[in-house]
This record gives C-alpha cells, sequence and structure tokens, in this order.
C-alpha cells in the first residue's frame, strides 16, 4: 500500500466538468488541473503525475495531440491516460485506445464509475512499477529467478481483465471461477492419453492466468448493447460479437511488444477463439474440431458453464443439474466431445468452486 497520496492530472477546458471531477476524487487523491492542452503538458513534464484525465475536444490543442506529446517525452511516455468524453461512439472509444489511452469515461460522469476506473488503472501502474523495480534487482540473477516478475505480470492482466469486467455489475467472481474451472480440468486432460502430448505443468499455468482474458475485448462494446436488459437484436449481436476480434487485436499488440511469451500467446488464442464450436457453427472463424485451439476450448467449457450458473440481466441462474444438462446436450455441439466427460468426472469440484465463490 502507498503512504503517499498519487498525483492525477485533470484536463478540460470546460471548469463545470473539472470542478464535478475534483469534487469526485478530492479525498482520495493529489490534484492537479488545468484548462488546456500546453499547460497540460508543462504540468506533466515539471513533475510527472501518476494518472492524467484528459478531455479530447479543447481548443488549440485536442486531447488526441496532448496524449502523443505526452507519451512521447521520456518522463511521461508510461503515465497512464483516461480519456474522458461526451463522445459515445464505439469508433471513438477505439480511436482513443489507439492514441494511447488506456481507458475511456463519458460525460456525464458517474461518480462510482470515475473512482473505479481511476483507482483500477492506478493499481496497474503501482504493479508495473513493482514490476519494474524487481526487474532491476534480478538482472543480474540466474534464469529461475525471473519468474518472480510473472506474477507482477499476471496481476496486472487480471487487472485489465477485471476492468473489461466490471461494466457488467452481474458477473461478479467471473474470472476468478473460469480459472479455477480451467485449471481443473487442464489438470485433468493432463493425465488423459488423449491429451497428455499436448498439456504439461507450464499448459496449466498459463491457462489459469491467460482464461481471464477471454473477453477482455468487450471493452470496446458499447453500453447500450453490453448492458441491454433483453434479447439483442440481430445487428447488435454482430456488434457484440466483435469483442473477440478487439481483444485479439489487443493482446497482439502486447505480443509485439513482449514477443515469445506463451503467456501472451496463449490470452490470443482464447480471446479469439472461445466463442468458436465444435460443429462450426461459432465465430469469428467458423472453426470446428481441433482446428480450434485446445485452450479456447477448454475455455468454452468453463465459460458456458459458469454463464448457466450465473443470474444476468436477461435470464436467472440455473441449477447445477439444469447446467449439467445444457452441457451435455451441447456434447459435439459446442463443446469438444472429448472434454465434455472430464466435466462430468469434476462435477463434484465444479460445484465445490462455485459455493466457494457463488455468483
Amino acid at each position: 500500500m502507498t503512504t503517499e497520496r498519487e498525483t492525477i492530472l485533470i484536463v478540460d477546458d470546460t471548469p463545470e466538468n473539472l470542478d464535478i471531477l475534483v469534487g469526485i476524487l478530492k479525498n482520495g487523491y493529489r490534484l492537479k488541473v488545468t484548462t488546456d492542452g500546453q499547460s497540460a503538458l508543462e504540468l506533466a513534464t515539471a513533475a510527472a503525475p501518476d494518472l492524467v484525465l484528459l478531455d479530447i475536444m479543447m481548443p488549440e490543442m485536442d486531447g488526441f495531440e496532448v496524449c502523443r506529446r505526452l507519451k512521447a517525452k521520456r518522463g511521461t511516455g508510461d503515465v497512464p491516460v483516461i480519456f474522458v468524453s461526451a463522445l459515445d461512439r464505439v469508433e471513438d472509444k477505439i480511436l482513443a485506445f489507439t492514441k494511447g489511452g488506456v481507458d475511456y469515461v463519458t460525460k456525464p460522469f458517474q461518480p462510482e464509475v470515475v473512482r473505479a476506473r481511476v483507482e483500477t488503472h492506478l493499481r496497474v501502474r503501482r504493479l508495473q512499477k513493482e514490476q519494474e523495480r524487481y526487474s532491476r534487482e534480478l538482472e543480474s540473477r540466474a534464469e529461475a529467478q525471473v519468474k518472480e516478475i510473472a506474477a507482477g505480470q499476471f496481476a496486472t492482466i487480471f487487472a485489465l481483465s477485471k476492468l473489461a469486467e466490471s461494466r457488467d455489475d452481474d458477473t461478479g467472481k467471473h474470472l476468478e471461477r473460469v480459472q479455477a474451472f480451467c485449471s481443473l480440468l487442464a489438470t485433468a486432460l493432463r493425465d488423459d492419453s488423449g491429451f497428455s502430448d499436448q498439456i504439461d505443468d507450464e499448459f496449466i499455468e498459463n491457462i489459469q492466468h491467460a482464461s481471464p482474458l477471454h473477453d477482455i475485448g468487450k471493452v470496446a462494446i458499447p453500453d447500450r448493447i453490453l448492458l441491454k436488459p433483453s434479447k439483442l437484436t440481430s445487428d447488435e449481436f454482430e456488434v457484440m460479437k466483435t469483442h473477440s476480434t478487439h481483444g485479439t487485436r489487443t493482446l497482439e499488440a502486447v505480443a509485439s511488444q513482449y514477443p515469445n511469451n506463451a503467456f501472451v500467446d496463449m490470452g490470443i488464442e482464447i480471446a479469439h477463439s472461445h466463442h468458436e464450436r465444435w460443429d462450426g457453427r461459432g465465430y469469428p472463424q467458423g472453426l470446428n474440431g481441433e482446428a480450434i485451439p485446445l485452450s479456447a476450448r477448454i475455455v468454452c467449457l468453463a465459460d458456458i458453464y459458469d454463464a448457466l450458473r450465473s443470474r444476468r440481466c436477461y435470464k436467472e441462474a440455473f441449477s447445477h443439474a439444469k447446467a449439467r444438462g445444457i452441457i451435455e446436450e451441447q456434447n459435439g455441439q459446442a463443446l469438444d466431445p472429448h472434454i465434455v466427460p472430464t466435466f462430468h468426472r469434476l462435477e463434484g469440484d465444479f460445484r465445490s468452486v462455485w459455493d466457494r465463490m457463488p455468483g
């Protein structure tokens, strides 16, 4: 836990918006405020903040240009930028991420959302700083000790995954349960002669840490679709389906910076293919059978079971018995017929995980 209050730089050309954000955040952080991009750059250069809340539409220098200049400077390049804007189109949000933002908060501001987003990204930054400190300390040590860094990486990615999940109030401990289900399945499948050549200890560790990435692309899906309490229209469902490709592109960008990372590579497989179906009627590619990566086939079953057991705005929670029956119905259709029997052997463990972390 930090002992010194973290500094947030708030940039908005509308004084009323500054007053609102200051009111939301004044009790937890040290705040600096300004109404234009040039003075924001000067303040950040003089003393780098821990996080920037940055309006997009400003005269003379818009938020995108301010962000570009911050990212180009050595002292501020790693400072997380959360864009704030009245623009709510998915295209605007995607553009903000491509310009270097880590998040996007729409106006009018919801105090709980602003505080949650700010704290999540500050927590990620603390983890990154801690990871960097560990990296410097361990640079001269043997390669075996480098695994100490991995805990920070996993925690950082998990925090980002929780951020994507946090927009849906119904999901609760979904990511933690999916992690546990995947670990159970992979461990049991390792002892199956049909999978022993594909699953080892590294695979099990990677799927436990990579499985929370399956829906990270939902951060790009508009609230009106993601949180809709009724059935999606066909057009809305097509937009929802794009979360797999959004997530894939995000993780591919990470992989380009950290190549040869098995954990990130598995995350890409999972994010892209966990909605594929064994019978070929899934998305985004319509893969079938063993053409679907094994990691995605495992996450598919874990995610379906958890979704069935969970309450959603459009459905009540199903009992274990009903979920079990639906999974059996999907054996050889949505689900790998070689994995479903393993689920049946592990039903008691699945129920224990649910009882320990109910939805």
